[in-house]
């Protein structure tokens, strides 16, 4: 019982709370007013890594994969008719990973595990709603 109780703590020392409840992806929803403009989806490089057409939901990395390597998105719409529309998409750090490691995780969570893993991301806005206007 004691090897037991002494693997389940060692686990969670060794571990970050974000990486143990977060997800590395996170699907955004994209939309536009109107319904049905074309979409595409830029990384922080310039790197198109997803087009379509309005409404969609996109799954997007939340993180490049190195040491507190957050993804941010620009999603340009375009609509013959209608201004181009850009909108952010911005990682920041979640609620599991400030709260979870104060509690849980610890230094060793906060500053080994969860910067290289995605799940200490949350993506916002989790709903990228494009406004776009007539052009005369």
């Amino acid at each position: 019982m004691k090897k037991a109780i002494a693997t389940i703590a060692g686990a969670v020392l060794l571990s970050g709370c974000a990486t143990i409840i977060g997800d590395k992806t996170q699907l955004v929803q994209v939309n536009s007013d109107p319904a049905g403009a074309e979409f595409k989806i830029q990384d922080e490089t310039g790197r198109v890594v997803s087009h379509g057409k309005t409404p969609q939901g996109v799954t997007l990395d939340k993180s490049d994969g190195s040491y507190f390597g957050g993804k941010h998105y620009q999603i340009t719409f375009t609509r013959e008719g209608y201004a181009q529309t850009t909108l952010p998409v911005k990682s920041t750090p979640n609620g599991w990973y400030i709260g979870g490691n104060l509690l849980f995780g610890g230094l060793i969570g906060y500053l080994v595990v969860d910067p290289f893993n995605g799940g200490m991301y949350t993506l916002t806005p989790k709903e990228a709603n494009g406004i776009m206007q007539p052009q005369p």
